[in-house]
């Protein structure tokens, strides 16, 4: 599994490039081990049970569309008899027709727009279906989730040249740039007032910083957009600034300063393949190379320092699974909810205190199906559309 993305960071760190292809090889064997036959859908997630902390007894819990989705984005760069592999004998055609055959009954946004996306990048006989409920999603007025919000940019910049969707771009595209607190180069977590309580509206999350510096460099490949590819290098210069000395990539963010608010949980999705998907779309779109920050970022999971000197894997190979964190297992979230309080009141004050008595020593013992279509998308994929990509090399 070699790609113009793999050939760049193994030229650029061998280590790095041996490391991505061992998690691409755990994740073509994970993800068999998720689809759930009886519902042909893929799980929720797949976490150790009975104690185990080696992956030996593990069991499936839920379904998700949206998981699936983000599976359907990564299936599509593999081959076919590797789709069929991932997809319990779909191929990625025919598992995205299935996504968009079950559209009619998706509320979510966010779960219209990842089943647009992997549509669009199929260049799918169906997009027009996927666009129709797309675009009856979006009508409904109110606020949005940032990351609902990018994920809609990057579907329908994805769709131009396939269909007439820049009426609706513009306003998502609108509506993701003004999101920013003026200053600020960090994104929210909602696009406005309305979604979330008052004492933590100044919070964001990894993603919510993430997924629109992906949709933004995608925009602006699709159609030279200057201001779009300057906020993503905006907020992808301080969330680089911000990485920790082991490589993580932080979770908690106050919106408003471009600070930590809590660092804790890392996700292992982070560190070898969301963190990467966006940077690496962002210098493919004309932005600063972070092969650096991406290399820290990696080496995280083969040394999460939090763990001491001995740690226990987060890569389990034969087992088809990467532990889904590294947190600090207090109850109830207490130092997450603690620090965004004192935040919200008091910008940039840390708790020290609580976070020297929760320790990050605990590990979520669970591996979810996204986890591993991000990894796919990442390191297989890039900014020309799957089905282009394979239509040159025949």
């Amino acid at each position: 599994m070699t790609t113009p993305r793999h050939a760049r960071l193994a030229a650029a760190d061998s280590g790095a490039g041996e490391l991505v292809t061992r998690l691409l090889d755990v994740a073509m064997r994970g993800l068999p081990t998720m689809y759930r036959q009886d519902t042909d859908e893929f799980a929720f997630t797949r976490a150790a049970v009975g104690g185990s902390g080696d992956g030996t007894s593990t069991e499936l819990r839920g379904v998700s569309t949206r998981y699936a989705a983000i599976v359907a984005l990564g299936a599509l760069w593999l081959t076919d008899s590797a789709q069929r592999t991932v997809l319990s004998g779909h191929g990625a055609a025919d598992f995205t027709a299935m996504l968009i055959r079950r559209l009619p009954d998706v509320t979510n946004l966010g779960d219209a727009a990842l089943i647009c996306w992997a549509a669009a990048a199929g260049r799918h006989p169906m997009l027009p279906e996927a666009l129709a409920r797309l675009r009856a999603l979006d009508e409904k007025p109110g606020p949005r989730y940032v990351v609902e919000a990018a994920w809609v940019v990057a579907a329908l910049a994805t769709a131009r040249g396939q269909a007439d969707v820049e009426d609706l771009l513009k306003r998502s595209r609108d509506t993701l740039l003004t999101s920013r607190h003026p200053g600020s180069p960090l994104f929210p977590h909602a696009t406005a007032p309305g979604l979330l309580p008052w004492y933590r509206t100044h919070v964001a999350c990894f993603a919510d910083q993430v997924y629109p510096i992906q949709a933004l460099a995608r925009l602006h490949q699709s159609g030279d957009d200057a201001a779009a590819l300057a906020a993503a290098e905006e907020c992808a210069t301080r969330i680089c600034d911000l990485q920790g000395g082991g490589g993580q990539w932080w979770w908690h963010y106050d919106s408003r300063t471009g600070r930590v608010v809590e660092g804790y949980p890392v996700y292992s999705v982070h560190q070898h393949a969301m963190a990467p998907m966006a940077l690496l779309d962002l210098a493919e779109a004309g932005g600063s190379d972070r092969t650096a920050e991406i290399v820290r970022g990696l080496r995280w999971m083969t040394n999460p320092v939090e763990l001491g000197d001995d740690p226990p894997p987060m890569i389990l190979d034969d087992a088809g699974l990467t532990w889904r964190k590294v947190h600090r297992g207090d109850p109830r979230k207490l130092v997450r909810a603690a620090q965004g309080l004192t935040t919200r009141a008091a910008p940039g004050v840390r708790l020290r205190p609580v976070e020297r008595i929760f320790r990050p020593t605990a590990v979520d013992r669970e591996c979810r199906p996204y986890e591993f279509g991000w990894l796919l998308h990442t390191w297989l994929g890039g900014l020309d559309l799957p089905a282009d990509t394979k239509r040159a090399a025949q």
